[in-house]
């Protein structure tokens, strides 16, 4: 059966909704960044452009870089936006958007997500590299999804949950980056652990400002767990919905990060354009 007008939607163009991109408009080799200025930074990378366009917050550059195509796409903050940005990426390559049928044969993606983030061990130093082997989501995503968990996922969630005591409310989930793309960026420039993905960046971070929160001493049972031979490495609001959602349509997902705050030592970066500015071209060489 055909998937329906409320269900895959497209704009007059024939598009993808929200991302406005058409199949060939996009790269098998995608990087996501949170911000849109980030995608130009990407980009000025590239030998050459051949496709530039922005919807909303959705700004896509698709060129090559060193003979290998390239597409960077912006996804805006939050695990929202990831489930937005996967479901119509994997829609572009294995939905045939005339019939609106599934393709026979499904296609996989690589999908590599630069980002910045809190550091959560206070030995790693502000600029680290951090990639995330494992993603602990705080946010509700891949609850709304028929996720293959892993007997390891299940149980490592199990040991950091009970560890630091969330609210009962919280339902947290585990999931594990693509170990192909991770071994791709890994080198004695990178930090590997746990990630924490989170569904905002005060409260759910272990930051109190004005409204008293009910994470109090999140951040430090947070850096002292020693459940798993990885420690947990650091904070950003994307991975978790990346990771659940690429492994159950079949991409390979993961992420770097550039530590840009140092929590435990209360520290934050004076200024991370330079570094920034060296991870992209340190990603780019190694994918």
């Amino acid at each position: 059966m055909p998937f329906q007008a409320s269900e895959l939607v497209l704009d007059h163009n024939q598009n993808v909704y929200h991302l406005g991109l058409s199949p060939s408009d996009i790269a098998d080799t995608i990087i996501l960044v949170g911000d849109q200025g980030r995608v130009e930074l990407v980009s000025s990378f590239f030998d050459a452009i051949e496709f530039q366009k922005q919807h909303r917050e959705f700004v896509t550059h698709t060129g090559t870089y060193k003979g290998k195509r390239i597409s960077v796409i912006s996804t805006g903050i939050g695990t929202d936006n990831i489930d937005i940005v996967i479901n119509e990426l994997d829609a572009l390559v294995n939905i045939d958007i005339a019939s609106r049928t599934e393709n026979k044969e499904r296609k996989k993606l690589n999908l590599v997500r630069i980002g910045t983030c809190g550091i959560l061990q206070p030995s790693t130093p502000i600029h680290s590299y951090i990639i995330s082997e494992f993603a602990f989501g705080l946010d509700n995503v891949a609850h709304f999804y028929e996720i293959p968990f892993t007997k390891e996922e299940v149980e490592l969630c199990a040991k950091i949950t009970h560890h630091i005591d969330l609210p009962k409310t919280i339902q947290p989930y585990l999931i594990q980056s693509s170990s192909e793309l991770t071994a791709k960026l890994s080198s004695e420039k990178t930090v590997q652990g746990i990630t924490i993905t989170s569904s905002g960046f005060y409260g759910p971070q272990g930051r109190q400002l004005c409204l008293k929160t009910k994470t109090q001493e999140l951040n430090e049972k947070l850096t002292s767990f020693n459940g798993s031979a990885l420690k947990i490495t650091n904070f950003e609001m994307e991975s978790s919905a990346l990771f659940a959602l690429g492994k159950g349509l079949g991409h390979e997902c993961t992420t770097i990060c550039l530590g840009i705050a140092n929590r435990p030592k209360m520290e934050f970066s004076k200024g991370y354009g330079k570094e920034m500015n060296e991870l992209i071209e340190y990603v780019l060489k190694r994918l």
